[in-house]
């Protein structure tokens, strides 16, 4: 039941596929990844978080975030930086680029995906995929406050059969092809590795593990999430929810509060603040349209908790995110 929340979640804070790099490097080389408050402008402009993601396709190479431990990665194996956070790739560990070396902003030229970047020397060689991605992340993400800022997968068949085999096959030939739309697809393609990468890190979860993906997990707290999700402007109660899930009303307040750290009603507050900053951001509905369709029964009300919730009234967080609104 747990899943139709995290689609939920992934179509409401606008995942989006960007900027696509296909990458050729011999040791010795290293590159590193700008500051995302550098990289955003540049790719998604107006965009909130940056997601980085490196696909190995060949060889072998170390990735860290700036400061971190190196983690060793393999063909066949991608590596995804949650956070955006600054982070280097390189044949050896512990490694940085020269000051002069390419980067990925040298490369954003405005030319038709993907961008070719060639490093290193004469040793070994390493292929990479690589690219980003952007989504909200006000006023409610519960998703990526739940990620780990580095996630590794590995495909666990043949890589030329297996889900990471797959999309590797099928992005390099739309980037070989160059036909009309290559750069949607590139960036849907990159989008759904990214929502197999997380399905892959929710299922390896430990049983101990708390917050809002080890609650999907839970069949009793997910099917509430998939309750409150699927009809968002509907008039929960914790009782209600406790009926539809078979649980009493005190061990599903206790048990949802253990694992997601705030309350179902508090949580569902949150949620249908999120789904209004879209509907303010993306569409033409006014004020009183948004209260209403997320389950208030005033205006007034909904501007009242909107402010509280995320800061500013709804209509100066429209002004703010959408200046010609």
């Amino acid at each position: 039941m747990g899943a139709d929340a995290l689609s939920d979640v992934l179509r409401t804070v606008r995942l989006t596929g960007a900027t696509f790099f296909d990458v050729v490097a011999a040791a010795p080389w290293a590159a590193e990844s700008p500051p995302r408050e550098m990289i955003l402008p540049k790719i998604l402009p107006g965009a909130e978080h940056l997601i980085a993601y490196h696909v190995i396709t060949e060889g072998r190479c170390f990735a860290n975030i700036v400061g971190a431990e190196p983690i060793a990665l393999e063909a066949g194996e991608v590596i995804v930086f949650t956070k955006g956070d600054r982070h280097v790739m390189s044949s050896s560990p512990g490694m940085r680029p020269d000051p002069g070396a390419p980067s990925a902003l040298d490369a954003i030229t405005g030319g038709q995906l993907p961008f070719f970047i060639n490093y290193g020397g004469d040793g070994p060689m390493a292929k990479l995929v690589c690219g980003y991605l952007a989504c909200d992340a006000r006023p409610f993400n519960p998703l990526l406050e739940n990620l780990p800022p580095v996630i590794k997968a590995a495909d666990p068949q043949d890589t030329d059969t297996g889900w990471l085999g797959q999309f590797i096959r099928l992005a390099m030939m739309e980037s070989a092809d160059k036909r009309a739309g290559g750069e949607s697809v590139l960036a849907k393609l990159s989008e759904l590795m990214f929502i197999e990468v997380v399905r892959r890190h929710l299922e390896a979860l430990p049983p101990e593990q708390a917050g809002w993906l080890a609650g999907l997990r839970d069949p009793f707290v997910g099917k509430a999430l998939s309750l409150m999700h699927g009809a968002p402007a509907h008039n929960w109660t914790i009782e209600e929810l406790a009926k539809q899930v078979g649980l009493s009303r005190s061990v599903l307040a206790e048990r949802f509060s253990d694992l997601l750290g705030l309350p179902p009603m508090q949580y569902l507050a949150k949620w249908r603040m999120q789904i209004a900053s879209g509907l303010l951001s993306g569409g033409s509905a006014n004020v009183a349209t948004v209260a209403t369709e997320i389950g208030y029964e005033s205006e007034a009300a909904f501007s009242r908790a909107f402010k509280k919730m995320v800061g500013a009234p709804p209509s100066v967080w429209r002004r703010r995110v959408r200046p010609d609104a």
